[in-house]
């Protein structure tokens, strides 16, 4: 019987660990030292891996970066937003995915905070494809706040007269001021009363 088709799939998963091990730590690295800080050679040196080992996942700085934003992206959906899909949509899946948001920060998911707040931070003033991608995952987000607020209008949970873009950009408001200040103050307690400004600004 030949081994190969074991040895196929052993190597396999060997490579699949590896390239989640490389593109966890550049996730971390970026909310500690900026994405733009992230090379090849650093995150080998965080993960003990060879550059020329790394180097056959990732050709160029860039890959790395877009990858590294497309995991920060898988983890944010896997943490904040798809919990919040088991709340009825309206003011409940609402709330949900700002508790979500909060304790994502609180819980300390990336070292840095936010990805995305840190990120945006970084490249708002830049071009290129890695601030689109950024962007777009940030639209993505505010769309789906302004999604939740319109139907919570539709289920008279929210007044019919109420600007969704406005809610939604005090909501952030609060969300990203929660996440800067825990990030510098390391207090929880700015978690809590954001999470009371939102309840209170929900009614």
């Amino acid at each position: 019987m030949s081994l190969e088709p074991a040895r196929r799939r052993r190597t396999r998963s060997d490579g699949e660990r590896s390239y989640r091990a490389i593109l966890d730590a550049s996730a971390r690295l970026a909310t500690l030292e900026g994405l733009d800080g992230i090379s090849i050679g650093r995150v080998a040196s965080e993960i003990g891996m060879s550059k020329s080992g790394l180097f056959s996942h990732f050709a160029s700085k860039q890959e790395l970066q877009l990858a590294t934003v497309q995991t920060a992206e898988a983890i944010y959906a896997a943490e904040v937003v798809e919990p919040a899909m088991e709340a009825p949509e309206g003011i409940e899946r609402l709330r949900q995915l700002c508790r979500n948001y909060l304790s994502y920060v609180r819980r300390g998911v990336f070292p840095g905070g936010c990805f995305f707040a840190s990120t945006a931070a970084e490249f708002d003033t830049r071009g290129g494809p890695i601030r689109d991608r950024v962007r777009a995952v940030l639209s993505s987000w505010d769309e789906l706040l302004e999604a939740n607020i319109r139907a919570a209008q539709r289920a008279g949970e929210l007044p019919d007269d109420l600007d969704a873009g406005q809610l939604s950009f005090e909501l952030n408001a609060l969300l990203h001021e929660a996440n800067g200040h825990h990030l510098l103050y390391r207090d929880d307690a700015v978690l809590e009363r954001a999470q009371q400004a939102i309840d209170a600004r929900l009614g």
